[in-house]
């Protein structure tokens, strides 16, 4: 595998920040545009590590390793489009530059580079704040807001659909814009939204007013009445100073985060497409086609004789400190998931490097077997009786997996090989036991009243 490490660490920590120059990422065609994002994951990963260290230091709550496994596992579930249509974002935008480009601006005066930079947010800001107002949208942009945590690694819960509606949005840039400018900052306006998610620093003085800085995000994240629906932007406020969506973060009421109505699931599929569930249930009881089609495009609060974004007073009130949502496992457990999600982890990165070479199909057995895992390690979590089942099973077509590709995607096969046989075989003792006390559970005549512990209630003890 090749090294993930590809730029200065110096350069690398300064893309986090939007700190660079025209002259060093100006582009005259889109093929020469670097990937900043997959360069950036070192970089993001080490400072969940330093943002972990600080918290520690000062005593405050650590990333929970079942809420950080459930965000990078929606991550890696929106980044599969990439190994199967590579530039489909950029379709839409090249489609609108080839046709109706009125002027292209030149591609290496930095005042281009500025313009676009303001034009990629702004475009963004609305991109963003339909994701809020309108439900189909909502369904797809609800998976970032998932998480009850507020800490770097929510910044990797992003959703796997949401790209396919937002390109739209971005058409008005290819009338002037160079896409190799566009693409430029199309990625460094991501990159710097991550760093956003952290509850270390509290304030960045004068730039509150003009940047998007991590206390308007810590709002933006909020179920706390006043915080819904505000604090659009990327990486300047001033959108949201501009369009009467500010809100600044109160010192007298604590930001509570998450879903007014949380998911209380580690299922990164459900996390996904659970709101679909939701809006197709609610279709269906709809009287009258509008109110049907309302469903869609009017806000995630609508309701018949409501306004299109809801009632206010719908909103349910909330004061931190809440109860959150924390089945997990014990220690053994957690590290089980963490060694298993690691292989998953790089997995991935050498399936992205090779899946030029491998036929696409079994690019797609790859993702299927990897959301076969993020499932069960989710069922584990949960805590559901079929998640020692789907493990096993897991297990077993890690096996069959690596037998059926034509190159071997990672590095110390035959080590890996073992451990997933050892796994299979203790998630197999597991399922005979846990069936074991289902039979005994049946004939008792005492199941009433002597409730029954399941597999993984077991392991927690």
């Amino acid at each position: 595998m090749e090294s993930l490490v590809k730029v200065h660490v110096n350069t690398g920590f300064r893309r986090l920040l939007y700190l660079v120059s025209p002259n060093e990422t100006s582009f005259r065609t889109l093929e020469e545009v670097p990937d900043y994002l997959t360069e950036a994951i070192p970089f993001l990963l080490a400072m969940v590590l330093i943002e972990t260290i600080v918290l520690v230091c000062q005593g405050k709550q650590t990333p929970r390793i079942n809420d950080g496994v459930n965000s990078v596992a929606c991550g890696l579930i929106s980044l599969f489009h990439s190994l199967l249509f590579r530039g489909t974002e950029l379709v839409g935008f090249m489609w609108m530059y080839n046709r109706y480009n009125i002027v292209t601006l030149p591609w290496d005066n930095p005042m281009t580079w500025v313009l676009c930079l303001l034009g990629v947010d702004l475009c963004y800001y609305f991109v963003h704040r339909y994701g809020h107002e309108m439900n189909i949208m909502w369904a797809w942009h609800q998976t970032h807001h998932s998480t009850e945590d507020y800490n770097l690694t929510a910044g990797f819960r992003q959703p796997a659909v949401h790209r396919y509606m937002m390109w739209v949005f971005y058409l008005p840039l290819a009338l002037v814009m160079p896409p190799a400018i566009f693409q430029v900052h199309i990625q460094f306006n991501l990159i710097y939204q991550f760093m956003v998610h952290t509850e270390v620093i509290k304030s960045l003085g004068p730039l509150e007013w003009i940047l998007s800085t991590p206390s308007h995000h810590r709002v933006h994240h909020g179920r706390n009445p006043y915080c819904i629906d505000k604090n659009y932007g990327g990486v300047f406020i001033i959108w949201d100073r501009l369009f009467g969506t500010f809100t600044a973060e109160r010192e007298d009421e604590k930001v509570v985060y998450g879903l007014v109505h949380p998911l209380n699931s580690w299922d990164p599929l459900f996390a996904q497409f659970g709101h679909l569930q939701y809006m197709w249930k609610t279709f269906k009881q709809m009287d009258g086609l509008s109110n049907k089609l309302f469903v869609i495009w009017k806000g995630p609060g609508w309701g018949p004789g409501k306004p299109r974004l809801g009632l206010p007073e719908d909103i349910p009130q909330v004061k931190a400190p809440i109860t959150k949502y924390d089945s997990g496992l014990p220690l053994w457990g957690n590290l089980y998931v963490i060694v298993h999600f690691g292989v998953i982890l790089v997995g991935f990165i050498d399936l992205t490097q090779q899946s030029k070479v491998i036929p696409a199909i079994y690019t797609v057995y790859c993702i299927l077997y990897i959301m076969l895992s993020l499932t069960a390690f989710g069922a584990l979590y949960d805590h559901k009786n079929y998640g020692p089942l789907l493990e096993f099973g897991r297990c077993l077509l890690f096996l069959l997996v690596q037998q059926m590709l034509p190159v071997p995607l990672l590095l110390f096969s035959q080590i890996l090989q073992w451990l997933h046989i050892a796994s299979a075989c203790f998630w197999g003792y597991m399922c005979i036991q846990q069936y074991s006390n289902s039979v005994k559970t049946k004939a008792s005549q005492s199941v009433d009243s002597t409730p029954q512990t399941t597999s993984c209630e077991r392991i927690r003890l």
